[in-house]
C-alpha cells in the first residue's frame, strides 16, 4: 500500500506520543481527569462497473479527540491537525467547554484498577500489499464472473475491492496509554437479473483481516450471480403463520436486537423491551451467548475497551437466561453496577449452534420461509414489536419451491426469542456476532 499515502502514516509510538502530549497539557490546565484517543487510517477502495473503473479512492486520515472532566462537568474537542499547537488548542477548547456544561455525577473515567496492564497481541494487523491496478483488476474479474454466469444477468451495480489499516491509541490520566493496529479487507459484487420483465438484485461479499483468507474474486462474483438468479420468478404468498428460517448473516441481526436492548444506555434510559431482565429466561434453554474478545484475527477482537478497561471472556446468556448487561463505566454508574468492559460495544459474540446447517434446517422446517434479505427498520426497541419486509424462498416438504418477495414477517421479539427452535453450526465469521442459521418455529407472514 505504498502508493496510498502522499503523507507519511503515523505509527503506534507516534500516536501514543500525541496522546501523552494532550494529557500533559490537560494536567497543566488543572482538569480533574482527561482521556485522549488518536487515530490513523489508510486505505484503498475501487469499484468497477460494466468493465470500467467507476470509483477509485485513497484515504489517509488522522485525528485526535480529547475529553476532560472538571467538577463533574465534561468537555470535549477534536482536531485533524496533529501539530503540537493544534493539540494544545483542542485541549484548551475542551476545558472551556467543560465550564459551560451541566454537572453529571456519573461522568468520568473508568476506575483506575480496571485499566489494562497488558496489551495482548490479537494478530489483527495484516496489511494487504495491493496497488490500484491490481485492485481494479480484481474488481473487474469479480464483476465479469457474475455477468457471464447466466444470460439473465442483465446489469451490475459494480464490484468493489477495499482495504483499510487503522491504528488506534488511547490514554487517560490514570496513567494508561495503549495502542494497536488492525486491518480489514473485502471484495463485494452486486448484480441484477431480469426475466419476463421482472428484475431482481442480490450481492455477495467476502471480508477478513487477512487478505489471503478472502474468497477469490471470481467466486465472489459467481456467488452473487447465483443468489440473484435464484430470486427470479419471485411470487407473493397468502398471509399465514409459519416457521421462518434466517440465513446466518441475518440471524446475527435478529439476535442483535436483544444485544441493543441489554446495552447500558437502553437500560438506564428505560427504553428497552428487555428492561431489568437480568435473571430472566429470555431464550430457550439451548441458547448461549458468549463474549470472547481475544479471538485472534476476529473482526471484533479488542485487548481493551474504549476506556482502557481490560476485556475478558464472559457469558452474557447461559441456558437461555440473561446473566449480564453490556456496560460502559458511565452506564454502569447510572445503574449502580460495574463496567463490563464494553465501552464502544460488545466484542465477538458467539452463539453456539447444533450440528445442523442451513440445508438441514430447511429440511427439518418442512414448510416455511427462508429469509435472505430484510427491508425497512420496523423494530420498536421499547416494546419489542418487530415487523420487517422480507425476501427469500418458500419451502414445502423440506425443499425450496420458489422465490418470495413483497411479504412482511412480524411478531414481538420477547415472544419470538422464546420460539427459536434451532440454531445451526454454519456461523458467519464476517462480523462481530457469530451466529448460524436460526429457525423460529412460527411467525406471522403477511402476504397477498
Amino acid at each position: 500500500m505504498a502508493e496510498i499515502a502522499k503523507r507519511e502514516s503515523l505509527g503506534r509510538d507516534e500516536l501514543e506520543s500525541l496522546v501523552a502530549l494532550a494529557l500533559d497539557e490537560a494536567r497543566k490546565l488543572g482538569v480533574d481527569q482527561a482521556e485522549v484517543a488518536a487515530s490513523q487510517d489508510t486505505g484503498l477502495s475501487t469499484t468497477a462497473r460494466l468493465g470500467d473503473v467507476e470509483n477509485l479512492e485513497f484515504t489517509n486520515d488522522r485525528g485526535l479527540g480529547i475529553t476532560v472532566y472538571k467538577n463533574s462537568c465534561k468537555g470535549n474537542a477534536s482536531t485533524s491537525d496533529i501539530s503540537p499547537a493544534a493539540i494544545r488548542g483542542a485541549v484548551a477548547k475542551a476545558c472551556s467547554f467543560a465550564k459551560l456544561t451541566a454537572e453529571d455525577p456519573y461522568a468520568g473515567l473508568a476506575d483506575a484498577d480496571k485499566m489494562a496492564t497488558e496489551i495482548k497481541d490479537l494478530d489483527l494487523d495484516h496489511p494487504w500489499d495491493i496497488d490500484a491496478d491490481r485492485a481494479i483488476a480484481l474488481a473487474i474479474e469479480s464483476e465479469s464472473a457474475a455477468m457471464t454466469f447466466d444470460k439473465r444477468i442483465s446489469n451490475s451495480e459494480g464490484a468493489t475491492v477495499a482495504t483499510n489499516r487503522g491504528t488506534r491509541a488511547y490514554g487517560n490520566t490514570h496513567g494508561f496509554i495503549g495502542s494497536y493496529s488492525r486491518t480489514s479487507h473485502s471484495i463485494t459484487c452486486v448484480v441484477l437479473a431480469e426475466e419476463d420483465g421482472a428484475m431482481q438484485r442480490d450481492y455477495h461479499y467476502t471480508s477478513s483481516r487477512v487478505a489471503d483468507d478472502l474468497d477469490d474474486a471470481e467466486s465472489v462474483g459467481v456467488r452473487a450471480a447465483e443468489k440473484t438468479v435464484s430470486r427470479l420468478g419471485a411470487r407473493k404468498i397468502k398471509t399465514t403463520n409459519a416457521p421462518v428460517l434466517y440465513i446466518p448473516e441475518l440471524a446475527r441481526g435478529f439476535i442483535g436486537h436483544a444485544i441493543g436492548a441489554i446495552a447500558g444506555g437502553a437500560q438506564y434510559r428505560r427504553s428497552s423491551f428487555l428492561l431489568d431482565a437480568v435473571g430472566e429466561k429470555i431464550f430457550p434453554d439451548f441458547v448461549q451467548i458468549q463474549e470472547r474478545p481475544h479471538i485472534p484475527q476476529a473482526m471484533a477482537s479488542r485487548p481493551y475497551d474504549g476506556e482502557g478497561v481490560t476485556t475478558c471472556d464472559r457469558d452474557i446468556v447461559t441456558d437461555g437466561e440473561l446473566r449480564s448487561y453490556i456496560l460502559s463505566s458511565y452506564s454502569a454508574r447510572r445503574l449502580g453496577l460495574e463496567t463490563t468492559a464494553n465501552a464502544g460495544g460488545a466484542q465477538n459474540l458467539l452463539i453456539p449452534g447444533s450440528d445442523t446447517d442451513l440445508t438441514q434446517l430447511t429440511a427439518n422446517m418442512g414448510t416455511g420461509l427462508i429469509v435472505e434479505e430484510l427491508i425497512g427498520q420496523g423494530v420498536n426497541a421499547v416494546t419489542g414489536d418487530y415487523s420487517r419486509g422480507a425476501v427469500g424462498h418458500w419451502v414445502e416438504n423440506g425443499e425450496i419451491q420458489f422465490a418470495v418477495n413483497e411479504v412482511t414477517i412480524a411478531g414481538n421479539l420477547r415472544d419470538l426469542y422464546q420460539r427459536i427452535a434451532a440454531i445451526g453450526n454454519d456461523q458467519d465469521l464476517r462480523g462481530g456476532v457469530r451466529c448460524g442459521s436460526l429457525l423460529v418455529e412460527e411467525m406471522t407472514i403477511a402476504g397477498a
